[in-house]
């Protein structure tokens, strides 16, 4: 895949998560449909939290070299960061927020910075391109989620 189609599959990916949670309420957000699984509004919260690190660690690698690149572990965010308190549609302008300014970013960059290189904590060395790669494929990943929990709460995919 070319660096212009990641980064356009980047920016693409608030605009499906947004049309997975379109005309939900906010109890059919908060809803677990899906026995063991994270309701949908969790499911946002995470994504909001997940963003900005994935931002800091692309913008890391773009100015720094060899930045060391910590990892998370994403079910402490869900116990500690309140998510029952947050509300899901300022989680939603965060993911929105970030992508939108990131992608400005990627765009003005050359071909050969996508080959930079951080040190992620727990992948090891990964180029810009490789973590853009992740990054870009997270909001898909947990989209499928949201739509498994529309399916389950009988609304239309």
């Amino acid at each position: 895949m070319s660096i212009t189609q990641l980064v356009n599959d980047y920016a693409s990916g608030p605009t499906k998560l947004h049309r997975a949670i379109s005309g939900m309420t906010d109890e059919q957000l908060r809803a677990r449909p899906v026995s063991g699984k994270w309701s949908t509004h969790e499911v946002l919260c995470h994504l909001a939290d997940f963003e900005p690190i994935h931002a800091a660690r692309l913008k890391a690698i773009i100015c720094f070299d060899r930045p060391e690149l910590p990892g998370y572990d994403e079910n402490v965010f869900l116990q500690k960061l309140a998510y029952d308190a947050r509300n899901s549609q300022e989680e939603l302008a965060v993911i929105l927020s970030c992508r939108g300014s990131m992608t400005r970013i990627l765009r003005s960059l050359s071909e050969a910075d996508f080959q930079r290189v951080g040190v992620h904590s727990e992948l090891g060395e990964v180029t810009l391109e490789k973590l853009l790669g992740y990054a870009t494929r997270h909001l898909p990943h947990h989209t499928q989620f949201v739509l498994e929990k529309r399916k389950a709460l009988g609304l239309p995919t």
